[in-house]
């Protein structure tokens, strides 16, 4: 099984090869992620993460879904 993870676009600029690329905030570690899958992504935009690229875009709301699940994921293996 895989999981992507969702993160929040905060920056966007290409690479010597043409390649989209960006820098990615996931809580609050960033990463550079290739963008390539998801070329109308926007500065401020939530993606879906895999592998270090960026495979789909989420809306704000659908991203808070996902955190809320993974903190409520989190709680239960505390327990």
């Amino acid at each position: 099984m895989c999981l992507g993870v969702p993160g929040k676009v905060l920056s966007i600029e290409e690479n010597p090869s043409g390649i989209n690329m960006g820098k990615v905030s996931f809580s609050g570690i960033v990463k550079e992620v290739c963008l390539a899958y998801v070329p109308e992504v926007k500065v401020g935009d939530y993606v879906i993460v895999h592998a270090g690229f960026a495979l789909s875009i989420l809306s704000e709301e659908e991203a808070g879904e996902v955190f809320e699940m993974l903190r409520e994921m989190e709680d239960l293996a505390e327990t």
